[in-house]
């Protein structure tokens, strides 16, 4: 009696009801549409901010269309008037060369830095935030801050006139290649702290054996880094070169301030996203004409996204 009463508790307190036919469907509605639920602002936002203008874009780079006119289908028109175009050869160049410029320096400086404010030690932590700081200011008051000083009465030119190294002012902001490495200047010193807190994630992962085996061999600094350190945040570094490489060909903010949005003398300092806030705003603009530029630089980016995972699928495989 006693033992039929306790199988008879425990089946009702262990055993489960299985579902109904109706509760298991609506179960089964609620986990599928839940998370689109949480999805469901996000989604928007880059609906709204990301695919619709990329596809108004895309329609605009075949018409002739205006700020004040709709416009008319041109086909290829845009296209082959933008190669004729010798701003948009100068702003192709330019940036060009930014990234060409830009990107190593972002892959080897912060690397240098990380290795070198690893430590866990109050001074390190000091070294990390003052390099840090300049990535959460504004790329305008960075632009202003580093105008002042490359003016020619600015402290550069003034210090260098202190050590007498220079007869007169460099022209770091008339000329047109040195405010344009001026400007490559400007982005690397912003983005040092940004890359160097990626940096020091992936030195955090790097066990710690290695430099204890390099050590042992007698390996100094210098090697321990090229042959543990390097090695160790291959796959970082891989990713760092598509961060900065789009970044640095996008560039606008630091050769627009640094320019006085002029892009340089005659506009031999313009970069791709200047010309194409030039011809994209204003009562003037040829949002067709933007368009088509846009949509150039688009495939030239998603190309060389390609491009660099192509090669890094290739140095992963054996």
């Amino acid at each position: 009696m006693t033992l039929s009463a306790d199988r008879g508790v425990s089946l009702r307190r262990g055993g489960a009801r299985p579902p109904r036919r109706g509760e298991a469907g609506l179960a089964t509605h609620r986990w599928f549409v839940t998370p689109w639920l949480f999805l469901l602002p996000a989604l928007t936002v880059i609906v709204l901010m990301v695919i619709v203008p990329f596809v108004n874009t895309l329609g605009l780079a075949f018409t002739d269309s205006t700020l004040l006119r709709e416009g008319e289908f041109v086909g290829l028109d845009n296209f082959r008037r933008m190669f004729d175009d010798e701003r948009f050869t100068t702003a192709l160049l330019n940036s060009t060369l930014y990234t060409v410029c830009v990107v190593p320096c972002m892959m080897v400086l912060p690397l240098i830095l990380a290795a070198l404010v690893s430590g866990a030690g109050r001074l390190a932590g000091f070294f990390r935030t003052t390099m840090y700081l300049p990535v959460v200011m504004s790329s305008v008051v960075v632009g202003l801050i580093w105008t002042n000083m490359l003016d020619k009465r600015g402290l550069v030119n003034e210090l260098f006139g202190t050590l007498h190294l220079v007869a007169e002012p460099v022209p770091f902001l008339s000329d047109r290649w040195l405010l344009l490495f001026s400007a490559m200047f400007v982005t690397v010193w912003t983005g040092l702290g940004y890359y160097m807190v990626i940096y020091l994630a992936a030195l955090a992962n790097i066990d710690r054996s290695l430099y204890d085996a390099a050590a042992v061999d007698g390996a100094g600094v210098v090697r321990t880094f090229l042959n543990v350190t390097v090695p160790g945040v291959r796959s970082t570094m891989a990713l760092i070169s598509v961060l900065s490489s789009v970044a640095a060909f996008r560039v606008f903010g630091e050769v627009y301030v640094l320019t006085g949005g002029t892009g340089g003398i005659g506009g031999g300092d313009l970069t791709m996203t200047m010309l194409i806030q030039r011809e994209g705003t204003g009562l003037q603009a040829r949002t067709g004409y933007a368009g088509a530029i846009s949509l150039f630089m688009f495939v030239i980016l998603g190309g060389l996204l390609l491009a660099q995972l192509a090669m890094q699928r290739k140095q992963r495989t054996p």
